[in-house]
């Protein structure tokens, strides 16, 4: 079922729409650089709210989903069930629906904080770009009309990860990347074409592993290295990276477990700053990093730096202005320099029971941070940790913050809210 309300057209350039002020996007679950880092520092961005009277809008959504939402010139995406089916929907920068677009039947997530619609959607101006945990994988225009549909797990093979299916697509400039990396000989990385939804490449990724090492939730990176586009890709106790146009891989960092430690799959996502891919690992006591231009096993030449005792198991780190932002699943932060691995500070929100499990992002100088409990904590991050306040959105909240023109959107298992300016 398809609701059309969207009519205008929408442009690729960001949008100047009165003197000094300019329309932001947010085109993929990690924002506009991958990095968790708002586009500039122009805007300023809310500290504390109370509740209803400070909400921009609170819009009710159809069902429980865990993806965040993005952003292309003033119009909101994010996936969510739709009357037990898998669902986009679009919102307007008022907080109205616009559309909702439903595909099949959803396959509901087995963890608490899961549902069929973990991934996020891409766009890069022209459609939106969906995945699901059933395998739907998915084009639609701005007028939320398919373009085109294709199931991943009928024709690549069974769902095998322990748990659901989180990765988010990516885009190249001709093509949007998906990866299954699992268990059981069904672990892939594959690219299709923008505009026809042919596959361009599909390369196997299967490698041996300690018992739940070949399972990765982690979303691929696309960097550029001598002008051409690589995509980088976290999983099978192993980094890879590939070239854009064939699949190829290009090189690989291993021997990631050299203990073969059981049960240590891989959540938060790699970035890359710096000419460095900076990686998350070993269930959060592991950060390291991997120079960019290596070719064939670069396992001994190529790694930059490493640290033990700090790292993430789930929430992906945040990069701006040099320095890496680590937000630990039981609220620890740290801040390191990407340069030389040097900790330049570590900081701790108040201790709770409940993990964070969205990914932390950085908005002109501050740092917003999701509890599964809904709490959302804003702190200050130039000189250390300095919390400025805890806001609680009464509902639980697993998807990471969103700050695009001066409004931070947080999506919760019921509503999206808007704060911030008008």
């Amino acid at each position: 079922m398809i609701c059309k309300f969207l009519t205008a057209a929408l442009c690729v350039v960001t949008l100047t729409v009165s003197a000094g002020s300019t329309i932001e996007n947010w085109p993929e679950w990690r924002g506009p650089n991958g990095n968790g880092s708002a586009a500039t520092s122009s805007f300023s961005y809310p500290v504390k709210w109370s509740g209803t009277n400070d909400f921009l809008w609170k819009t009710p959504l159809p069902g429980k989903g865990c993806s965040t939402p993005i952003v292309w010139n003033q119009q909101i995406f994010l996936t969510c069930p739709v009357d037990g089916n898998d669902g986009v929907m679009a919102i307007d920068w008022d907080g109205k629906i616009l559309w909702r677009t439903a595909f099949g039947k959803e396959v509901p997530g087995k963890h608490q904080n899961a549902s069929g619609c973990n991934s996020s959607p891409a766009t890069d101006g022209k459609r939106i770009y969906v995945r699901f945990k059933s395998g739907t994988f998915a084009a639609l225009n701005f007028s939320g009309k398919v373009e085109w549909k294709l199931n991943l797990v009928d024709k690549y093979g069974k769902d095998t990860l322990w748990w659901d299916y989180g990765t988010s697509v990516v885009l190249t400039e001709n093509e949007v990347i998906v990866s299954a990396i699992q268990g059981g000989g069904y672990s892939y990385v594959a690219a299709v074409d923008k505009k026809t939804g042919q596959v361009r490449w599909k390369v196997d990724r299967n490698f041996t592993t300690a018992e739940e090492g070949d399972n990765s939730y982690a979303t691929p990176f696309v960097f550029k290295e001598n002008g051409k586009e690589h995509i980088l890709v976290l999983g099978a106790e192993r980094l890879t990276a590939h070239n854009s146009d064939t699949g190829v891989q290009e090189w690989v960092y291993g021997n990631l477990n050299p203990k073969g430690v059981k049960n240590w799959p891989t959540v938060a996502s790699p970035v890359v700053a710096d000419g460095l891919a900076i990686v998350p690992y070993a269930r959060g006591e592991q950060l390291f990093t991997v120079k960019l231009d290596g070719r064939g096993d670069v396992s001994n030449t190529h790694g930059a730096w490493k640290q033990q005792g700090t790292g993430s198991f789930v929430p992906t780190p945040a990069v701006c202005d040099g320095r890496i932002y680590v937000l630990r699943d039981k609220g620890g932060v740290d801040c390191i320099e990407i340069k030389t691995g040097k900790i330049i500070w570590r900081g701790r929100f108040e201790q709770d029971s409940s993990n964070y499990y969205g990914s932390p992002t950085i908005a002109n100088g501050k740092l917003y941070a999701v509890r599964e409990d809904g709490i959302i904590q804003v702190a200050k991050v130039k000189d250390g940790l300095e919390a400025l306040s805890q806001n609680d959105m009464e509902e639980r909240m697993i998807a990471s913050p969103v700050a695009v023109s001066g409004r931070l959107l947080l999506r919760g298992e019921k509503n999206l809210f808007c704060v911030g300016q008008k």
